[in-house]
């Protein structure tokens, strides 16, 4: 049974601006019971506009294309497509950083944080103490 908290949550997608890609937050919603509501993160047309983002070639036969083409003022018989891959790193980072950046409780990863280094620091110890060969006579 799924709490009113769930379904009052948002869940945030990233990926490509396409037709398909578009229609996934809907799809995601009416196809599971945990959801109300998708928020896309990246990739928008507002962000394929601003960081002129070059367009690949879309998927030719998507059903979803006429009705995007339309919605996005795109030539309906030459379906096209950007990648998020296309930002820059950095800027993808960013975004990503922004959009999540009201939910996380900074303390809360700064423990994590510390808890995986002092994992890390007994995982090297144990490594330095392993013997680098077998013992004569064990092999």
């Amino acid at each position: 049974m799924l709490s009113n908290r769930t379904l009052a949550a948002r869940r945030r997608g990233v990926g490509d601006f396409d037709a398909s890609g578009a229609d996934i937050e809907r799809d995601w919603v009416a196809r599971t019971t945990c959801w109300s509501h998708v928020e896309r993160v990246l990739l928008t047309h507002d962000q394929v506009r601003e960081h002129e983002l070059p367009a690949a070639a879309g998927k030719v036969g998507d059903p979803r294309w006429a009705g995007f083409a339309r919605r996005y003022g795109l030539d309906p018989g030459r379906p096209v497509q950007w990648e998020v891959e296309a930002l820059d790193p950095t800027e993808l980072q960013r975004l990503v950083l922004a959009a999540i950046a009201p939910y996380l409780d900074e303390a809360v990863l700064d423990d994590h944080i510390a808890g995986e280094e002092r994992q890390r620091e007994q995982l090297r110890a144990f490594a330095d103490e392993w013997p680098s060969s077998r013992s004569p006579g064990r092999g």
